[in-house]
């Protein structure tokens, strides 16, 4: 089986795809493609056996029946600059593999996230891990800004103050914030991309993991494309319902309300109101 080169690829290989402030994503290798996907799921048939169609076709077909495990043959490796608070909400995808600087053997940059003004809010009263749509006075968000950027600059002197002292770089860095940019490399199939970027490129993922997926996304589409068309069209642009929603769609279709209360109705509705925008 030849190594699989895709030219669009190749292209963006090693670029900077530039996330927040001073963070990025980098696609630096990848094995298999569209044709491994193929390849993997007619294993008893040779290259060249089937049209582009037909390869769109089956891609779908696996994609959409969940047939996982021919994805899992496409492997992508990305070098990644990121805040530690996005690598902790990140590091929870446990199906990769990975390796990060360490503070034990490097000195930590001095490189920071800050916010856009635009991105300061207050916190949801009804979503405990979520941000309010209720505009923040603009004095209140350059308040937010100059404490972020005080306590940085301060909580780095420090750090540098311990390290001329000598003390051990593993104890200098332990009160370092959680705005501290970190860098790893980060290797996952396709099937587990997929899942990762379901999850993180949703609209209620926190938006500082949503736009280092939505790079991810953009860099690892050109590996795949087939494949990335079907995730938009069945995963991503998808809506799923439970059982019971599909019995209240059913009534709806038969000009009944749709019965469903409290939790179960919101729910519902949201998944409605969701559907109708994509």
């Amino acid at each position: 089986m030849a190594h699989c080169f895709v030219e669009e690829a190749e292209k963006i290989l090693d670029k900077e795809f530039p996330v927040l402030n001073k963070g990025f994503v980098r696609l630096v290798d990848y094995m298999g493609s569209d044709e491994r996907i193929v390849q993997a799921a007619r294993v008893s048939y040779g290259k060249g056996t089937k049209s582009v169609r037909e390869d769109k076709g089956l891609i779908t077909y696996l994609l959409r029946n969940d047939h996982t495990s021919p994805f899992e043959q496409v492997v992508f490796t990305f070098h990644c600059k990121m805040p530690l608070f996005v690598a902790r909400q990140w590091i929870r995808h446990r199906t990769a593999r990975l390796n990060e600087i360490s503070g034990r053997y490097s000195v930590m940059n001095d490189d920071f996230y800050i916010p856009e003004l635009a991105d300061i809010s207050f916190q949801s009263s009804d979503n405990k891990q979520g941000r309010s749509e209720e505009e923040v006075p603009e004095e209140i968000k350059k308040k937010v800004i100059e404490l972020f950027k005080e306590d940085q600059k301060r909580v780095y002197s420090n750090y540098e103050s311990l390290l001329e002292q000598d003390i051990a770089r593993e104890l200098a860095r332990i009160n370092l914030p959680l705005s501290l940019y970190t860098e790893w490399y980060w290797q996952i199939d396709l099937h587990n991309l997929f899942h990762f970027l379901r999850l993180r490129m949703d609209a209620h993922a926190q938006k500082e993991i949503r736009v280092y997926a939505e790079a991810m996304y953009q860099a690892a589409s050109t590996v795949c494309p087939l494949a990335f068309e079907a995730f938009d069209q069945y995963i991503k642009g998808s809506v799923r319902f439970s059982r019971d929603e599909l019995k209240a769609l059913s009534r709806m279709l038969e000009g009944e309300e749709h019965g469903l209360k409290g939790r179960d109705k919101t729910l519902f509705e949201s998944k409605l109101s969701e559907g109708r925008q994509l």
